[in-house]
């Protein structure tokens, strides 16, 4: 499936700023089951200086510089990407948790991808036993790795409401479990930190989802936006297994990573410094459209 994403953030300042430095990683990377064909990015103001890098985690890192008076900042990417996922693995064919556990706290290996990097608390995924006792109920003794897994995400839907207005990316994961309340970030990191409470390696992971209408309905320009997701290190052979906890499911080819860390604090599309306003509007849009959409349209 090949997919053109539209992506549009608009900042708007309470007050002229006179500098800003920012990171932005808003361009999808290459990845087994996704290969990006075309990506474009325009920024308005044009910055004084842009420079992409790649970071520790293989993501896509644009810094930009921008030395003129702005009210405004607007980040446009327009992206071409194929998508190509395989089946997931039989889940009840998946090594034991304890085993899973116990290969990852011996990987000698430090690379991007080693379940090492993934195990211990982070910024936005602190040690919390409440969420490590919620997930322990999914996973008793020999259990298949991922077919706990599967529990866990689904008894998170179940058991949590998506509600918007519940939290905001800097609410801490225990008053957002508390609440049981909050979006596709809070689920992703109350199962990270639940997952790592039992000593499973776990990443934080962000992108898109294609957003499919009721039948006979039209798609809304920008109902699309940007999503976050778990992925579970099962084992050597296995990898790494992608759940999304928002919605029940296993991604698939509707899935579009855009980044991957330890949790949102590594990966945010935009972050950075200004001199100016503390006060601030952020509005996202973004379309994903399938390519045959596009050429029927």
């Amino acid at each position: 499936m090949i997919y053109d994403i539209h992506h549009v953030t608009t900042y708007e300042y309470g007050s002229p700023v006179k500098f800003a430095h920012c990171a932005l990683r808003l361009s999808p990377i290459d990845m087994p089951g996704q290969t990006v064909l075309e990506t474009a990015m325009t920024i308005d103001p044009e910055p004084a200086q842009s420079v992409e890098r790649v970071c520790f985690f293989g993501n896509r890192v644009t810094s930009i510089t921008i030395a003129t008076e702005h009210s405004d900042l607007i980040v446009t990417v327009d992206t071409a990407i194929d998508v190509d996922r395989g089946p997931a693995p039989q889940a009840d064919a998946t090594a034991p948790f304890e085993a899973v556990r116990e290969e990852a706290f011996d990987s000698a290996s430090l690379d991007k991808d080693s379940p090492a990097h993934f195990l211990h608390p982070s910024r936005y995924v602190p040690r919390f036993a409440p969420a490590a006792d919620y997930a322990r109920t999914s996973f008793s003794p020999g259990r298949p790795v991922l077919e706990g897994a599967i529990e866990l995400m689904r008894r998170i839907r179940a058991d949590f409401k998506y509600d918007t207005k519940a939290t905001q990316v800097s609410t801490p994961i225990s008053e957002a479990f508390q609440k049981r309340r909050g979006v596709c970030q809070d689920f992703a990191h109350i199962m990270i930190a639940g997952l790592r409470g039992l000593g499973l390696p776990a990443a934080y992971v962000s992108g898109y989802i294609r957003t499919i209408p009721p039948p006979g309905k039209k798609r809304l320009q920008g109902a699309d936006a940007m999503h976050a997701w778990v992925s579970l290190w099962c084992g050597a052979e296995i990898g790494w297994v992608d759940l999304d906890p928002t919605n029940s499911m296993l991604i698939g080819n509707d899935h579009i990573v855009l980044a991957r860390g330890r949790d949102y604090a590594d990966i945010s599309p935009v972050a950075g410094i200004i001199l100016g306003t503390r006060e601030q509007d952020v509005d996202v849009e973004v379309d994903v459209i399938p390519r045959e959409e596009t050429v029927e349209a």
